[in-house]
C-alpha cells in the first residue's frame, strides 16, 4: 500500500513486473489516528501519505441543519428498497430528528428509516413508526425537546444544503431534492434563499 501511494506502481502475487496505476484514494475513519500512531497501533508513514487533504467531518449532532437533506434522501432511497406506501415524513418525526443526540450517527439515522419504513403501513411515517428509543427519548423530556424549528425553516435548510451541493445549479439541486426544478426557483423566492449569498459567500 505504501509503495502505491508513494510511487504508483503495483505487483502481482508471484510476478516481478511492476504495473503503473493511477489512482485517487479517499479514505474514513472514525478513529483518532495520531491516537493509535502513540500506541505504536497505526504506521505513521502510511498516516502522512493519506493525511494529505484532511476534512474533518463534525458528528451529526453538531450539525442538525444537515438532518433534513440526509432524511428525505434516506427516505427516498429506501422507500424504493422496501416498496414502502409511505409519501413522507410526519413534522412531528422531523422535530424528533433535530433534536435527537444520534449517538450513532448517520448510521443511526439511516438504520431509522430502514425500521420505519419496513413497520410504516400508512401515507407518513409517524413516532409509532420509529424504533423503541426514539419513544423513550420523548417519554424521559429532555432528550427530545419541544420543536425549536418550524417546518418551513427545515426546508429552507434543506434547500440551502441542496443548492451548496449543486454548486449553486438548480437543476442539480432539484435533482438532489427529487423536485422540479420550478419548484426550486419558487421556494427560493418564497423562503427567501439568494445563491450568491448562500452558495457563494
Amino acid at each position: 500500500m505504501l509503495r502505491v501511494l508513494e510511487e504508483g506502481v503495483v505487483e502481482r502475487v508471484g510476478d516481478n513486473t511492476p504495473i503503473h496505476v493511477d489512482v485517487r484514494v479517499i479514505s474514513a475513519t472514525n478513529k483518532n489516528l495520531k491516537e493509535l500512531i502513540n500506541q505504536g497501533a497505526f504506521r505513521d508513514d502510511l498516516f502522512y501519505r493519506v493525511n494529505v487533504i484532511p476534512i474533518i467531518l463534525p458528528p451529526l449532532r453538531e450539525r442538525p441543519e444537515d438532518i433534513p437533506l440526509l432524511a428525505e434522501s434516506f427516505f427516498r432511497k429506501i422507500r424504493l428498497k422496501t416498496e414502502s406506501k409511505a409519501e413522507g415524513i410526519s413534522n412531528e418525526v422531523m422535530r424528533i430528528f433535530m433534536e435527537y443526540p444520534w449517538p450513532g450517527n448517520v448510521r443511526e439515522l439511516k438504520s431509522a428509516f430502514e425500521y420505519a419504513l419496513v413497520c410504516c403501513g400508512e401515507s407518513l411515517i409517524r413516532l409509532h413508526h420509529l424504533p423503541p428509543r426514539f419513544h423513550q427519548a420523548k417519554k424521559v423530556g429532555g432528550t427530545v425537546k419541544k420543536a425549536s424549528i418550524s417546518r418551513e425553516e427545515i426546508k429552507r435548510r434543506e434547500l440551502i444544503n441542496a443548492l451548496e451541493l449543486a454548486g449553486g445549479n438548480r437543476s442539480e439541486a432539484a435533482r438532489i431534492l427529487g423536485v422540479s426544478r420550478v419548484t426550486v426557483w419558487n421556494r427560493m423566492r418564497r423562503l427567501g434563499v439568494n445563491i450568491n449569498k448562500h452558495v457563494h459567500g
